[in-house]
């Protein structure tokens, strides 16, 4: 047996269909605030996530996996989407083709990083972005889209945390504080932290070193630097949530690690996970699109982890059940449950049949195994009064229902139940 490889797993039915249901919700949550799907490859050329993404940084420093192709060029699996993104904005000129530049994007990722839960070396994310728009209001709609989707995963103590962590103007006195503030106590933190006071001193705030957090603890905070314009523009972010009625709060050490982000940076927190909390999380980069050769545009966006959002999802969530079993009893019944299986399907029910055991008891077994919402059983009886008897599976509850109209009635109560938890999840 040849195992799959350390940090990549299967995601086998049972917990597929968890994914399956995460997947649909965002994707009519992205639709219904404008936002346009796109596909970009999995392989792209290194620079683009050594320039976009930051030659310091870890993922470009340790975690990328980057080779030589044939052709001699050096190639690298992507390993997170938005210099993707920003590449194919500027490539394709999507400025001048989309009425509004708002994409959304879900695939995988790669990172090689220690695995651990909620934390794989191949990774999926549903990425959102937004570029050209400036207002402090599309900070907020593209925080209250992430908010939404996981009040609509409906995933238990949630939490928004925000920041600012400035512009080009009024960053560097904030970094100089900040290496101020260090002082002596720099030769104290670990090797990373050090190599960062050189190159990011931002990313001394990512730290998870527990030695390290009574020195990073003192250290001065970002808005508290912020020229008057950044001022300006977290004052509208944060107006506008709370317009919105957007729970939050700030989190002086929420700076993210990439090197693009400007100004407004977020989270949200799951309570349930553990040490690897982050369910979500995004800023602003204001400058990245100019960088990667494009026009000045400046963008926004966040990315969702997958794999925690279905680790964080209720224990209620199951994924979809199998709408109608159909049970045949007899060579008769089951010639017609057969015709009654494809019927059934070509009107967009969810329907299945057991082909090997022919006994009512084995089938009704396999009907709760699939955890079916109703059982359509045809027998001789059944097929004598030309009907077919429907059972509610939850209840026990049966009733006759004429044949020639039993695929109506089982597609009505399907789409009344789908509509019932579409409604209820408010997708």
């Amino acid at each position: 047996m040849i195992p799959a490889l350390r940090g990549t797993r299967d995601i086998l039915p049972g917990e597929v269909e968890k994914w399956q249901y995460v997947e649909r919700t965002a994707r009519a949550l992205c639709e219904r605030y404008g936002y346009v799907e796109i596909r970009t490859p999995v392989l792209e050329r290194e620079e683009l996530f050594a320039k976009g993404t930051g030659e310091a940084t870890d993922i470009v420093q340790k975690e990328m996996y980057a080779f030589t192709d044939k052709g001699g060029e050096r190639i690298t699996l992507r390993p997170e989407a938005t210099p993707s993104l920003v590449r194919a904005y500027v490539e394709h000129n999507l400025e001048q083709s989309m009425a509004s530049a708002k994409l959304y994007l879900m695939g995988p990722m790669f990172r090689y990083e220690r695995p651990q839960k909620g934390r794989y070396r191949q990774f999926h994310q549903l990425d959102v972005e937004v570029f050209g728009l400036s207002d402090p209001a599309i900070d907020a709609e593209v925080i209250d889209l992430a908010w939404t989707l996981v009040e609509t995963l409906a995933i238990p103590s949630a939490e928004l945390v925000i920041n600012s962590v400035g512009c080009s103007e009024c960053r560097p006195q904030f970094q100089k504080a900040l290496l101020a503030a260090l002082g002596e106590d720099l030769p104290k933190l670990c090797e990373d932290c050090q190599r960062r006071a050189t190159i990011n001193p931002l990313r001394i705030y990512d730290c998870k070193v527990e030695a390290d957090q009574p020195i990073i603890d003192r250290l001065p905070h970002a808005v508290d630097y912020l020229c008057e314009a950044c001022q300006a523009h977290f004052g509208g972010v944060k107006r506008q949530l709370d317009a919105w009625e957007i729970p939050w709060r700030i989190s002086h050490r929420l700076v993210r690690g990439l090197d693009y982000y400007t100004r407004t940076t977020f989270e949200v927190l799951g309570q349930t996970l553990g040490a690897q909390n982050a369910l979500l999380g995004g800023g602003r980069y204001d400058r990245l699109v100019e960088h990667l050769g494009g026009p000045d545009r400046p963008g926004i966006g966040f990315a969702a982890g997958m794999e925690r959002l279905v680790l964080a999802l209720p224990e209620s969530v199951a994924g979809d059940r199998v709408q109608a079993f159909v049970v045949g009893i007899g060579d008769d019944g089951r010639a017609e449950a057969l015709r009654l299986l494809r019927e059934l399907r070509r009107a967009g029910v969810s329907a299945q049949m057991e082909f090997e055991t022919k006994s009512l008891r084995g089938q009704m077994k396999r009907a709760d195994r699939l955890r079916a919402r109703q059982t359509l059983i045809v027998g001789g009886d059944e097929l004598a009064r030309g009907e077919v008897t429907v059972r509610n599976m939850e209840n026990g509850e049966q009733r006759p229902v004429k044949r020639a109209e039993v695929v109506a009635d089982v597609r009505h109560s399907a789409l009344g139940i789908r509509h019932s938890e579409t409604t209820t999840g408010d997708v």
